[in-house]
């Protein structure tokens, strides 16, 4: 069984900072994390656009071809193949900056992307396959009806299936922390999911994005 479920959408920069966290506690303590798909694209279509948003709309849209090709990866070869196709595309897009062709011709640029992290390029091919549509709007609602409706990416479910298990929202966090603090940051977040009546804690300023 899992110590964790991470639903991510992988135009979210947030999320990966959080996955990045995550992966390094992972490191630490051999826990277990089941990668899962939320769909920005399906959350706000769902809500409705503002108008003219079009930047949000093209974005959320590749976040959700990305996520069929995750899926295909999932379907081909589990869960650590979600892992590495993630890492893959969260590298490329967020820690590298390359965009080049994701809006104007997503299939290559996901090609590319699995290739040059020696990745099977057949899953790229999924990116438009609404056999997968079904899975990540199953998951998306899965992840939503665990913290409610509004909220935004990343979810994730500490000792999911055990008596304890808590969702949250987040941790929205600006630069992954390593070593220790990743250790103890991890272990106060699953304390305040599992064991206590904490619905919400926020703030609205954030740090800016550090992807180092």
């Amino acid at each position: 069984m899992a110590d964790l479920e991470f639903f991510f959408d992988p135009g979210c920069p947030w999320a990966w900072v959080t996955s990045r966290w995550v992966t390094e506690v992972v490191s630490q303590r051999k826990y277990e994390v089941q990668w899962k798909f939320i769909s920005l694209s399906m959350i706000n279509t769902d809500k409705g656009y503002k108008p003219n948003d079009d930047y949000h709309k093209t974005v959320h849209g590749f976040g959700l071809k990305a996520l069929r090709v995750a899926s295909a990866a999932r379907a081909a070869a589990g869960n650590e193949a979600v892992a590495k196709f993630y890492t893959a595309i969260g590298t490329t897009i967020h820690v590298q900056k390359n965009r080049d062709g994701y809006d104007t011709a997503p299939h290559k640029y996901l090609v590319d992307i699995l290739a040059n992290h020696s990745l099977p390029t057949v899953w790229a091919d999924s990116f438009e396959d609404e056999t997968h549509t079904a899975l990540i709007r199953e998951e998306t609602d899965l992840a939503l009806s665990r913290t409610g409706k509004d909220v935004g990416t990343p979810i994730l479910t500490f000792r999911p299936g055990q008596p304890d298990e808590g969702s949250f929202f987040g941790p929205v966090i600006s630069k992954s922390p390593r070593g220790e603090q990743a250790a103890k940051l991890w272990d106060a977040v699953e304390l305040i999911a599992t064991t206590s009546g904490v619905a919400e804690l926020k703030r609205s300023l954030r740090a800016p994005l550090d992807f180092s």
